[in-house]
């Protein structure tokens, strides 16, 4: 199986939210699990379904991060540098039909958002903009048409 970029950030993050479904949330299901049984008859109990319910999305979502975790190329991006944007770049781009600057980091899947500005490495803008340098122009092809773009700066944070 192929590996998928992640920064180090990123993976803590991941890490920290496995680490919190596997010591405290997947223990406390199992102590309401328990409590569940005690109440007597499961075929009616809705405490017990309840629980039973939680634990199947705890534990998929669990087997989700273990399988991301695995398959994780981790990329300190503070050890980059260049003229060039690679994944991990802060990127400063010219938008020519609004006649602004965005900055945007490009980071793995499960880091993007684009309201903390950071867009993942796969998006129509981050695949345009890799492998181009500062002063280039890069055009996105989008539904409404063709967005244009110049690239102002580019850094490794």
């Amino acid at each position: 199986m192929s590996k998928f970029p992640m920064t180090v950030e990123g993976n803590a993050r991941l890490q920290a939210e496995l680490d919190q479904l596997i010591k405290v949330d997947r223990e406390n299901i199992k102590k309401a699990i328990a409590e569940a049984r005690a109440l007597g008859d499961l075929k009616e109990n809705a405490e017990y379904h309840a629980a039973k319910e939680k634990q199947g999305h705890i534990e998929g979502r669990i087997g989700e991060l273990q399988n991301k975790l695995a398959n994780a190329q981790i990329i300190d991006t503070k050890k980059l540098n260049g003229s060039k944007v690679l994944f991990g770049a802060t990127v400063t781009i010219f938008d020519m039909q609004k006649d602004i600057s965005i900055t945007y980091k490009i980071v793995g899947e499960d880091e993007a958002a684009a309201s903390k500005e950071k867009i993942s490495y796969n998006s129509p803008l981050a695949k345009a903009l890799i492998g181009k340098e500062v002063g280039e122009e890069v055009v996105v092809k989008a539904p409404k048409g063709d967005l244009q773009y110049e690239i102002e700066d580019v850094i490794f944070n």
